[in-house]
């Protein structure tokens, strides 16, 4: 539930691949252990022949060899079902609102002079028993200062008031946040997070994870990158 701070922000709080041979490695691997056993078969000497312990001991080597090749074959059958999976729940973030890291938020007014900012969030490692979040314009200039109080680990989300330090409204643009948190005055570590609206996804590769196109501003991110869906 939001619930509005008197500082002027409001918060919400909240509380591979698979290794080993692949296939056709495995595959030349087995062909090879069928021929080396093939040509000891056949160069034996008669006298003395291959015992039985050593023929039973390359055939299961020939069959462990087999076995890789078909776990293979069912590691990667399980990684494409995950990444279908993960592709088709990528799929349903189209339209949405998300935080991922970065410093933005935008302020607009509409017509009948309401203002808008879009949301922005932090992420602790850990508790922090107090917050400051500094608001500054393109140019640097310090536009307003909110100490939060104390916050949990984990993520939140904020949203500005869109007032300067003096209580007029910022002018329309794009403004940066910086986040300080410490716990008993030693400093937490802590990242800030912008609001994005995801517009498609693009599937894994062979060459890459699941990318979510987060616009012209924001650019691609991958799945791990989304830190909270507004």
């Amino acid at each position: 539930m939001a619930n509005t701070i008197d500082t002027g922000v409001t918060s919400t709080l909240n509380g591979g691949g698979s290794a080993g041979l692949n296939a056709g490695q495995s595959s030349a691997l087995r062909e090879n252990f069928m021929t080396l056993l093939v040509t000891q078969l056949q160069n034996q000497d008669p006298l003395n022949p291959m015992d039985n312990h050593q023929t039973t001991s390359q055939l299961a080597q020939i069959n462990t060899v087999s076995g890789i090749e078909k776990l293979n074959d069912s590691l990667s059958e399980i990684n494409g079902q995950i990444d279908a999976g993960q592709s088709l729940q990528a799929s349903g973030l189209i339209g949405k609102g998300v935080l991922v890291p970065g410093n933005r938020v935008l302020l607009s007014q509409g017509e009948d002079g309401e203002v808008t900012t879009t949301p922005f969030g932090v992420e602790l490692q850990r508790p922090a028993d107090n917050v400051t979040v500094t608001i500054t314009n393109g140019d640097g200039q310090v536009i307003n200062r909110y100490d939060v109080g104390a916050v949990e680990s984990g993520v939140d989300s904020f949203s500005w008031n869109g007032k300067t330090s003096s209580g007029e409204t910022a002018a329309e643009g794009a403004y940066n946040v910086s986040v300080e948190a410490t716990y008993e005055g030693e400093p937490v570590a802590v990242e800030a997070l912008n609001y994005a609206v995801v517009n498609s996804v693009s599937p894994a590769d062979e060459n890459s994870d699941i990318q979510l196109d987060l616009g012209a501003v924001y650019g691609r991110v991958g799945l791990p990158d989304i830190k909270q869906i507004l």
